[in-house]
C-alpha cells in the first residue's frame, strides 16, 4: 500500500486575527507619521537654535558694515590758527606779515651772533654736534635791527643802481635777496645765516659745501628749517638761500622738510 502522505500541519485561521494584523500596520503607519512629523516639527528649531544665530551674526554684520560705509568719517583736523594764536616760534614774516618797527625780543650771544634766548639753545646744540663731526659752521649773520635791515635793503639797492639798474629795477631785484626792514626773519631772532668757514660766499655754490650738506639732512632735528628752497621763490618772494635756517620747533621741522615745503606752505 502506499503510505499515505501526512497533510501539513497549520494553524487554523482564527476569526479576527486579519483584523488585529490590519491594527498592527495601522499603529506602525500612524507611528511613522507621527515620527516624521515630529521630526519635521523638530528640524527648524534645531536650524533656529544652531544656524540661525551664525546667519543672523552674518547679517548684522553685513548690516554694520553696510551702515559704516555709508557714514563718511572725516579726519578731525585743527583749524589754521591765525597769527595772533600762532606760538612765537610759529611767526610768519614776510612782505604781507611784516613786524612792528617797536617790535623786540629776548636775546642770547650764540656763536659770535645773537639768537631768541628760548631757542639759542638749540641753535648751540646744533653748532656744536657739526663740530664734533669735524665740520667749520659759522655765523655769518643773526638778529638784525630795523634800522640794520633798512642799511642792507638801501645798500643792496644802491649797488645795484650803480650797475645800470633803473630805480623800479634795482629795488625789485635788491627786494629778492635782502628784503626791506619789518620783512627779514632776521629782526625776528629766529634766523640765522650759517656758512662754512672755508668758503664764506653767500652763494649757490654753498650747498655744496660740506656744513650745507649737513644742516640739509639734520637741521629738522634741532628744530630748523631751509627757509628759502630753490623751487618755493614764488610763494616766499626770496631767492634760494642754502645758508639761511629758521627756527620753528622740531615737529614743525620735521614735517616741512620731510615733505619738502616752505613755511608759506605748512601755515596755509
Amino acid at each position: 500500500m502506499k503510505p499515505q502522505s501526512r497533510p501539513h500541519h497549520y494553524a487554523p485561521r482564527r476569526r479576527g486575527g486579519g483584523v488585529r494584523y490590519l491594527l498592527a500596520g495601522s499603529a506602525g503607519i500612524v507611528c511613522v507619521v507621527v515620527c516624521l512629523a515630529l521630526l519635521f516639527h523638530l528640524w527648524p528649531t534645531a536650524v533656529r537654535a544652531g544656524e540661525l544665530p551664525e546667519d543672523t551674526s552674518s547679517s548684522q554684520g553685513e548690516s554694520s558694515t553696510s551702515s559704516l560705509n555709508q557714514i563718511t568719517v572725516t579726519p578731525t583736523a585743527e583749524p589754521s590758527l591765525s597769527p595772533e594764536e600762532r606760538p612765537w616760534y610759529l611767526r610768519l614774516v614776510n612782505k604781507d606779515n611784516p613786524l612792528p618797527q617797536d617790535f623786540t625780543v629776548e636775546l642770547t650771544q650764540v656763536y659770535g651772533g645773537q639768537f631768541d634766548s628760548r631757542a639759542a639753545d638749540a641753535l648751540s646744540q646744533m653748532l656744536e654736534d657739526m663740530e664734533e663731526q669735524g665740520l667749520s659752521p659759522m655765523i655769518c649773520s643773526s638778529f638784525r635791527t630795523w634800522d640794520d635791515q633798512a642799511a642792507l635793503h638801501q645798500d643792496k639797492i644802491d649797488r645795484l643802481l650803480a650797475e645800470g639798474y633803473s630805480q623800479e629795477e634795482a629795488e625789485t631785484e635788491a627786494n629778492r635777496w635782502v628784503v626791506p626792514a619789518g620783512t627779514s626773519e632776521h629782526e625776528l631772532g629766529l634766523a640765522v645765516d650759517i656758512v662754512s668757514s672755508e668758503y664764506q660766499i653767500l652763494e649757490e655754490e654753498q650747498e655744496n659745501t660740506p656744513e650745507q650738506q649737513w644742516l640739509m639732512e639734520h637741521c629738522q632735528e634741532y628744530g630748523f628749517i631751509l627757509r628759502y628752497p630753490e623751487d618755493k621763490q614764488d610763494l616766499t618772494g626770496v631767492g634760494y638761500e642754502p645758508w639761511h635756517y629758521r627756527y620753528v620747533g622740531v615737529e614743525a621741522a620735521q614735517e616741512i622738510m620731510a615733505q619738502g615745503i616752505c613755511l608759506e606752505e605748512y601755515l596755509s
